[in-house]
């Protein structure tokens, strides 16, 4: 017999029980994340983000699970709705609290359902999502789900009632590469000579780097890494979203998920890139520097991490929200999508023609920065 429970912790669940749903190890859906997540009180109460955890069970086995939030802002959401919530605001209506299903402060495409292999995907997903429904009916104004894979845009959409969004991200994709070079090869003369010269920029200060797993980042290095992320976020006015607390911890729990790049000067740890993984995919996190460096951006958050890629095999690579700036270093325009459910039928009829409105804006937006790709036509020949 099938139960459906809904629980106010991942502490609800083993951590082995619950990986077992997620054998691609998607980052930001283990059980050592979410933990480290709770635990370190990056969410939870006075933080915006309230988790709510709705499981399947046959038996003692868990076949399913969907991971909200309760949301009293947007912050940290990366799928824009502010000027939703002010429409609501106006009109004497509360938008908040709303309910999301996402990875906090993580714009990441990935599964946003997990389901036990071998059962059946629809029929659980239909279950969930109507006790979610029934459950969020009189607490929240809405829900959404932000950044699906593919496998779960078709399981969770099917379902019917969703409002599709859609946008526009830069990844870089492996296309069987063996080198850094092979990759540039597939660059037309300028665009390649550019990332060569910004490369050179930074190896010519004297600049080196190293790569470590979770394994090898010491209490040094998760110093380094924090004072990092607190500058970044120190420039736009705030400490950021996360304390040393969640790295320390997200690092004892998920160090296979964890891989950093620092920039080395005089022997000194200057910068770093802070990147999640998977079986097959890099998702760019963080990064932060002690020192302005000319290029040392690029060459940290993109050109380290794609030569990891290369390295490891690794055949997609995620580097965050935003930044057409990737598209000259070898990142292709995608479409992200996410899908909404608006309980108030007059403000679902608006939003409805809105994102109709949007959506034609954002094909268009995606055609113009496919044109500007640096890739060589195919006919190009070089040698390296």
């Amino acid at each position: 017999m099938m139960q459906i429970g809904l629980h106010p912790s991942i502490h609800a669940f083993k951590p082995d029980e619950w990986d077992a749903l997620n054998p691609s190890r998607y980052p930001g859906l283990l059980h050592g994340f979410l933990s480290s997540l709770e635990d370190s009180k990056s969410v939870g109460e006075g933080t915006g983000w309230q988790p709510l955890y709705a499981s399947m069970k046959r038996g003692n086995d868990l076949i399913g699970a969907i991971v909200c939030y309760l949301k009293s802002d947007s912050y940290g959401e990366y799928v824009f709705d502010w000027a939703w919530a002010d429409a609501y605001h106006r009109n004497g209506i509360n938008y908040y609290p709303k309910c999301i299903t996402a990875v906090p402060f993580t714009p990441a495409t990935g599964p946003r359902i997990l389901l036990k292999d071998g059962e059946d995907y629809l029929k659980i997903t239909e279950q969930l999502i109507k006790a979610l429904k029934n459950e969020l009916a009189e607490r929240v104004s809405s829900w959404h789900i932000l950044f699906p894979d593919e496998r779960s845009f078709q399981l969770l959409s099917s379902e019917g009632s969703w409002l599709e969004r859609s946008g526009v991200q830069f990844h870089w994709f492996n296309d069987g590469f063996e080198t850094f070079d092979e990759h540039l090869a597939t660059f037309n003369s300028k665009r390649r000579k550019e990332v060569r010269r910004e490369r050179r920029r930074v190896s010519d200060q004297g600049i080196v780097f190293e790569r470590l797993s979770g394994y090898e980042l010491n209490d040094q290095a998760i110093d380094t890494l924090f004072r990092c992320y607190q500058t970044t976020y120190r420039l736009r006015g705030n400490l950021g979203y996360l304390n040393r607390t969640f790295f320390e911890y997200a690092i004892d729990r998920i160090p296979d998920a964890i891989r950093v790049a620092f920039a080395i000067h005089q022997g000194k740890r200057i910068a770093m890139s802070f990147c999640l993984r998977d079986t097959k995919n890099f998702y760019g996190r963080y990064w932060g520097a002690l020192y302005d460096v000319d290029c040392l951006h690029f060459e940290t958050c993109f050109h380290q991490w794609i030569e990891d890629a290369i390295e490891q095999g690794i055949e997609r690579f995620d580097p965050g929200a935003q930044g057409e700036h990737k598209i000259a270093r070898g990142f292709r325009p995608v479409k992200t999508r996410s899908l909404h459910w608006v309980k108030h039928s007059e403000f679902e009829l608006a939003i409805r023609k809105f994102l109709i409105s949007e959506s034609n804006h954002v094909d268009r937006y995606f055609e113009i920065c496919d044109g500007h790709t640096p890739f060589k036509a195919l006919n190009e020949q070089i040698s390296l």
